[in-house]
């Protein structure tokens, strides 16, 4: 008499592949080897096989794409920093020229608005953001700086106004309606002087009119590829000498860039570090001025702020697409060890199944005998 090899299969036997399969576990990044067979630090992949190679072909274009993203960010930050490096020499000449001339002007009554320091009632605080984002937690650093600077300012019963660069920025300010903001400006791929004279000439009318007292600039400084720091710098009113200084009155202006630059070793991405630093003419201390130094004052004030907030713009972009590269390469690596527990999940439930249809002939085969 003949018997069916179907019953077998929905009985709980052992020979049954349902209840010789269990589904399969992956352990989280953070749980150690004894607790991996917990179930509380595991999650499991209910999926079958077809959903499996559907993920990891998903997860092998995701580590594509930012790999290239990746590479993209790493190129412009050298452009960036080339940028960076080449505008340090007119800015150095300029403020050899400003000390020159504040020398001469050291016994006279200047009257220059750049520099005229009022009783501080009112702040314009110049806030410059990223135009995109996949880049970490660059924006959300700077904005929380703002922050923080604005809570600062209101304990002090100080009021403020805010020019936003960068998209990411105004899309912020503008979800928020009790931060007043005078004026919303976007960023460019590439900061210019052109950019940098919009954002000068807003302050300098906020300053001139005497609608605010103090202008400081809220920028992200590039320190390094894996490193950046919100800073905040006084912008106006200038020094006479033509130094940059930070909310408590330091100068931070610098002649030294370190300079990053990318190469490959062995097959792997690399980065040599160097430290460029910028020569500068000496003036005689003999020089004369055919002009009025006031006027000449006056005339190369605004040039240099103007020089300060474009290196400001510059370096802002730097450290963006630095955190982008970073963030990118950490999503690459995330990608690739995804990948590595998604393939070895596959090759489990794949060698499973092969091995409950043998089982399950198996199990036909003796029920014929």
């Amino acid at each position: 008499m003949w018997a069916s090899s179907k019953t077998s299969l929905s009985d709980a036997s052992p020979l049954s592949f349902r209840s010789s399969v269990s589904p399969f576990q992956i352990p989280s990044p953070n749980s150690s080897p004894s607790s991996t067979s917990r179930t509380t630090s595991v999650s499991p992949v209910q999926c079958n096989l077809r959903e499996l190679r559907t993920r990891i072909e998903s997860v092998k274009n995701t580590q594509k794409i930012t790999e290239a993203m990746k590479l993209v960010a790493a190129a412009k930050v050298r452009r960036a920093q080339e940028a960076v490096v080449n505008g340090r020499p007119f800015s150095e000449t300029l403020v050899e020229v400003l000390y020159n001339i504040n020398e001469q002007l050291q016994t006279e009554d200047v009257d220059a608005p750049l520099t005229k320091v009022r009783p501080v009632k009112k702040v314009a605080l110049v806030v410059v953001t990223g135009d995109r984002g996949l880049c970490g937690g660059f924006n959300n650093q700077i904005l929380k700086k703002a922050e923080n600077r604005m809570k600062d300012l209101k304990a002090l019963g100080i009021e403020f106004t805010l020019i936003s660069v960068g998209k990411k920025g105004n899309t912020y300010f503008s979800r928020r309606p009790y931060i007043p903001v005078d004026r919303f400006l976007e960023g460019t791929n590439l900061p210019t002087a052109k950019e940098a004279q919009a954002i000068a000439d807003d302050v300098f009318s906020l300053f001139v009119s005497e609608e605010v007292d103090k202008v400081e600039l809220l920028y992200t400084k590039f320190v390094s590829l894996v490193k950046s720091d919100p800073v905040i710098h006084t912008l106006l009113p200038l020094s006479p000498k033509g130094e940059i200084c930070d909310i408590n009155g330091v100068c931070v202006d610098a002649a030294e860039d370190e300079f990053f630059r990318l190469t490959t070793k062995e097959g792997k991405l690399t980065v040599e570090r160097d430290i460029v630093r910028t020569a500068t003419p000496d003036f005689s201390p003999i020089l004369q001025f055919e002009q009025d130094p006031v006027q000449i004052l006056d005339a190369l004030l605004p040039l240099y702020l103007n020089s300060q907030i474009l290196k400001a713009l510059q370096e802002s972009l730097a450290s963006e697409l630095a955190a982008r590269m970073s963030a990118m390469s950490n999503a690459t690596d995330n990608a690739s060890e995804l990948k590595k527990t998604l393939s070895n999940v596959y090759n489990r439930r794949r060698q499973a199944k092969i091995t409950g249809e043998i089982l399950e002939i198996v199990a036909g085969a003796d029920a014929l005998v």
